[in-house]
C-alpha cells in the first residue's frame, strides 16, 4: 500500500514538472513562430490557440486508454521529451529547405498540444486509487497550475535571455525525460511493458545528448540559410533576435529577420532622417531619439556642436549595449553611444513619453515598421500627441513612416495621424537601394508654423556644407517632391488610434508600387 501511495506522490511531482514544461513549450513555439514567420501578436495568438485546442482534443482522446495507464503516461513523457527538445532544431532545419515554415511550426504546436492534453486526465485517473475525486482533481490541477507559474517565470527571466531558442527546448525536453525516468525506475515493477519502456528511456537519453551537441550547428545553419550573406553575429535577447551579416566589406543588421540597415547605403536613410529637422529647428540643445538603438541616427545628431544633450530611448538593453561595444557597430556609429552628452534609457517609447516630463528641441522617432499589433501604440494619435507636448517652441519632430510607394496607405495614415496630433507636416522620401523607396514625416507645431511655410523653408534653406556622405540641398529638394498621385487619396485614410489600429491593415495591404 505504501508503494502505491508513493506512486501518488511521484505523480503529483510529475504533474508539477509537466505543468512547468507545458507552459514553456507553448512559449517556445510562439517565440519560434515569431522569429521565423514574423508578427509577434499574431503568432502568439495562433500558437496558443492551436495548442489549447489540441490540449482539449488530447483530453478527449485520453478516454481511449483504458489499461496500462502508467505505461501510457511514461511513453507520452518520453514522446514529449523528444518533440519538445527537437522543436527549434527541426523548425530551423526544415525551414532552411522549404518555404512552408509556418506549417512545420503549427504542426508541432498541434502534436505537442495533443500530448500535453493527455497528461492531466491520465494522471487524475492514475491517482484516483489513492484520493477521493474531490481532492484528487483539486490536487492534480493545483500542481499543474503551480508548475505553469514556475515555467512562465523560468522562460521569461532565465531560459529565453540566457539559453535562447537553442537550448531552452532541450531543457524543456529534459524535464519531460526526467519525469518519465522518475516514474519508470521508481515503479519499474508496476509497469507492464518493461523492455519497451527501457528502450524508450535509452533512445530518448541518447537523442537528448545528441541534440545537446548538434542543436546549435543545426540552428546556426538554418539561420544562415535565412540570410543571403554570412552570419557573423546572432544573439537572442529578451525582446528580439539580433543578427549581423557580412558581404565583402559591407554589413547588415537584422532584428527578428527584418533588415534595419546596411552599411552599403545606410546614410541614405539616416541622413534624411536627421538633418532636415536639425537644420529647421529653432534650437538644437536637447534632442530625444525614440528607437535607433544601433546609434546611427545618434551619430548624425552628434555632428552638430551645439547639441548639449541627447536622450536615446530604446526598449532592448542588449541592443544598446551591442551598439556600445560590438566592433562593427562601433565603427559604423562612430562610437556615438559612448559620447558623454548621451543618456541611454531602456524603456518602451510610449511609456517614456507618458511618464517623462522633459522638453526637447527635436524628437526623432526611429522605430521598426508597423507590421504587428504590438507596435500600434507607438504609431497612434495618443503617442504623437504626447510627443507634441514634449516639444519646445520652434521644435521639430521627424518620424520614419515606412515606404510611400510599397506601403502607400500606411505612409498616408502615419502622416495624417501626426497632422491630427497638432503638427504641420512635411512628407519626405528617398531611395535607399537595399530597402527601396523610404519615407519620413517631418512635423512642426502647427501653432509655430503652417505646412506651407514649412515647405517653403525647406525649399530655400541651404543644406550644403554639412558633414554628410549623401545629403545636401539638392537631395533635400528632391526628397520633398513626390510623383503624381502618390500623396492623393488621404481623405479616405483613417487616423491610427490605440482603440482602432488601422495602420497595420494598411501596412499589410501595401500595393507594392501599383497605384
Amino acid at each position: 500500500m505504501s508503494k502505491h501511495r508513493g506512486v501518488s506522490t511521484v505523480l503529483k511531482i510529475s504533474v508539477f514538472a509537466t505543468g512547468c514544461a507545458g507552459i514553456v513549450a507553448e512559449f517556445v513555439l510562439s517565440t519560434l513562430a515569431t522569429y521565423i514567420i514574423g508578427n509577434a501578436i499574431l503568432q502568439w495568438a495562433l500558437i496558443m490557440s492551436l495548442m489549447f485546442f489540441a490540449m482539449g482534443l488530447g483530453s478527449r482522446l485520453s478516454s481511449i486508454f483504458r489499461h496500462k495507464l502508467l505505461d501510457t503516461f511514461i511513453i507520452i513523457e518520453f514522446s514529449l521529451s523528444l518533440l519538445c527538445a527537437s522543436s527549434a532544431a527541426l523548425a530551423y532545419g526544415l525551414a532552411a529547405y522549404t518555404s512552408y515554415a509556418r506549417i512545420i511550426i503549427y504542426t508541432q504546436a498541434v502534436i505537442i498540444g495533443l500530448l500535453i492534453g493527455l497528461e492531466i486526465p491520465l494522471v487524475t485517473r492514475l491517482n484516483q486509487t489513492y484520493e477521493e475525486l474531490r481532492s484528487n482533481i483539486a490536487s492534480v490541477m493545483e500542481k499543474d497550475y503551480y508548475g505553469a507559474l514556475l515555467g512562465g517565470l523560468f522562460f521569461a527571466f532565465f531560459a529565453l535571455p540566457y539559453l535562447g531558442l537553442t537550448y531552452t527546448p532541450i531543457v524543456l525536453g529534459t524535464i519531460n525525460f526526467l519525469v518519465a525516468a522518475l516514474l519508470l525506475w521508481s515503479f519499474f515493477d508496476l509497469v507492464d511493458r518493461k523492455k519497451v519502456l527501457a528502450a524508450a528511456f535509452a533512445t530518448t537519453c541518447a537523442a537528448l545528448i545528441a541534440l545537446g551537441v548538434f542543436a546549435r550547428p543545426i540552428i546556426l545553419y538554418g539561420e544562415q540559410r535565412q540570410y543571403r550573406d554570412k552570419v557573423i553575429f546572432a544573439e537572442q535577447t529578451v525582446y528580439q533576435k539580433i543578427v549581423i551579416t557580412q558581404w565583402k566589406k559591407y554589413y547588415w543588421l537584422y532584428i527578428n529577420g527584418q533588415e534595419q540597415f546596411s552599411t552599403f547605403d545606410e546614410e541614405k536613410y539616416h541622413e534624411p532622417l536627421v538633418h532636415p529637422g536639425m537644420k529647421l529647428a529653432a534650437r538644437r540643445d536637447d534632442v530625444l531619439i525614440l528607437g535607433g538603438g544601433d546609434g546611427l541616427a545618434l551619430r548624425e545628431v552628434l555632428k552638430y556642436p551645439d547639441v548639449s544633450s541627447v536622450t536615446l530611448v530604446d526598449l532592448d538593453p542588449d541592443m544598446t549595449e551591442l551598439a556600445r561595444t560590438h566592433p562593427v557597430l562601433l565603427e559604423v556609429n562612430q562610437g556615438s553611444m559612448n559620447d558623454p552628452r548621451v543618456k541611454i534609457v531602456n524603456r518602451d517609447a510610449a511609456v517614456f513619453l507618458k511618464e517623462n516630463s522633459g522638453l526637447y528641441d527635436l524628437i526623432f522617432i526611429d522605430l521598426p515598421d508597423p507590421d504587428s499589433t504590438d507596435l500600434m501604440h507607438v504609431y497612434s494619435l495618443t503617442f504623437y500627441r504626447r510627443a507634441y507636448r514634449h516639444l519646445k517652441g520652434g521644435g521639430i519632430l521627424v518620424a520614419q513612416a515606412s515606404s510611400p510607394y510599397f506601403s502607400r496607405q500606411a505612409y498616408l495614415c502615419i502622416m495624417k495621424t501626426i497632422e491630427a496630433a497638432g503638427f504641420s507636416v512635411l512628407p519626405l522620401h528617398n531611395q535607399v537601394p537595399t530597402m527601396g523607396e523610404w519615407g519620413w514625416v517631418l512635423g512642426a507645431r502647427a501653432e509655430d508654423v503652417s505646412a506651407e511655410v514649412l515647405k517653403r523653408r525647406v525649399m530655400t534653406e541651404s543644406f550644403d556644407g554639412l558633414n554628410t556622405r549623401f545629403f545636401n540641398t539638392d537631395a533635400m529638394i528632391s526628397m520633398a517632391h513626390f510623383g503624381k498621385g502618390v500623396l492623393d487619396g488621404s481623405k479616405n485614410i483613417k487616423i491610427n488610434t490605440e482603440s482602432n489600429p488601422v495602420l497595420m491593415r494598411y501596412y499589410r495591404s501595401g500595393t507594392w508600387g501599383i497605384y
